[in-house]
């Protein structure tokens, strides 16, 4: 790794410290920064990967989130980068859209932290904690049905399916007709009155997460679309990378994990054109794993940094061989539809 060149990136570096980047020993000797490289960090959050990058390489980086405040906090590490920073407010599922508007046909690099920031938890108003009363919202951008508005329309079944599913929760059924049964005597419109309501019918023992994680972590997820942004992200890498290019992606939860995994998996095997012609063509492998099992924290920085406990690291390297449509699509588990249920015509 190239020794960088500071520019003022230190200087600021206080007023995006908030949010501890997990992992970014290995997430940095996986992406290897170098001289001249162009590197996407497509959850810029609260800009701690950036900040690294611009540190180890004269390098540029395109910092991508789809949460305003996010791009606004990050606009005095731009400024102290000297040019070599491009923020941008959009999803990441659309990193190859941004690429190509900042100029880019190709990078050199792609990093992914997925999941929400402690900078998000820390706001009530945002509504992504149990623990401070504030509007049941959670959206991660500007648009969009809201949490309040999941929790006030779905049926119970598909509730139930949603915090089951994306929660991995058992206690799924217990907590979806809890709230079926409480939002037809008022509406459900705070954080502190779900978790309430959850608190009611899971009880939780000694030592055990609070009984709404898991529901709050399934509405979250489904409020943003996170899975199937998780795959259209991976997809925009794999064509935007160069020859050579790395991806590294940090996830929190099993089903992101397993989404990156399948999906690298595959795209690390030569595959088959079509199963059903005589000879079908045999389709290259557009990655090489770097990872044969996941990366995770040591002792020392979970102690520094608790969130870092459910982080998996998986890396891989763009090989040679065009991107091409044939080849298997990712995997999502099947979910209720978001504007069916907002429709009232829960499915």
């Amino acid at each position: 790794m190239m020794g960088g060149r500071d520019s003022g990136i230190t200087a600021v570096a206080g007023g995006l410290a908030r949010h501890i980047p997990v992992l970014i020993r290995p997430v940095m000797e996986f992406l290897a920064p170098r001289d001249g490289g162009v590197y996407v960090d497509s959850t810029f959050g609260a800009g701690g990967y950036s900040r690294e990058i611009l540190r180890a390489a004269d390098a540029r980086v395109i910092g991508i989130d789809r949460d305003a405040s996010a791009i606004a906090a990050g606009r005095a590490l731009a400024d102290a980068a000297g040019g070599r920073l491009t923020l941008v407010e959009d999803r990441f599922s659309q990193l190859r859209e941004v690429t190509a508007a900042s100029g880019y046909a190709a990078v050199d690099g792609v990093v992914c932290d997925l999941g929400v920031s402690s900078m998000q938890l820390d706001e009530a108003v945002r509504g992504f904690s149990f623990r401070q009363d504030g509007p049941l919202d959670m959206r991660m951008g500007r648009g969009g049905a809201s949490a309040a508005d999941v929790v006030a329309a779905a049926s119970e079944r598909d509730l139930a399916f949603i915090i089951k599913t994306l929660g991995e929760d058992h206690h799924a059924r217990a907590i979806a007709r809890a709230i079926v049964a409480a939002r037809g005597s008022a509406p459900i419109r705070t954080t502190l009155e779900l978790a309430a309501i959850i608190e009611r019918v899971v009880h939780s023992r000694p030592g055990a997460i609070h009984p709404a994680t898991r529901t709050f972590q399934a509405l979250r997820i489904f409020v943003n679309e996170e899975l199937s942004e998780l795959a259209a992200a991976l997809r925009a890498a794999e064509t935007v990378l160069k020859p050579g290019g790395r991806l590294v992606v940090v996830s929190f939860h099993s089903l992101e994990d397993r989404i990156v995994k399948s999906f690298l998996v595959e795209r690390a095997r030569v595959a088959a054109s079509s199963r059903h012609l005589p000879e079908p063509a045999r389709i290259a492998p557009t990655f090489r794993s770097l990872t044969k099992r996941p990366v995770t924290a040591d002792y020392s920085e979970i102690a520094a940094n608790p969130r870092a406990r459910s982080a998996k690291l998986r890396a891989a390297e763009r090989t040679a061989a065009p991107s091409v449509e044939a080849r298997a699509p990712v995997s999502l588990p099947r979910l209720p539809s978001l504007a069916a249920i907002l429709r009232g015509r829960p499915q």
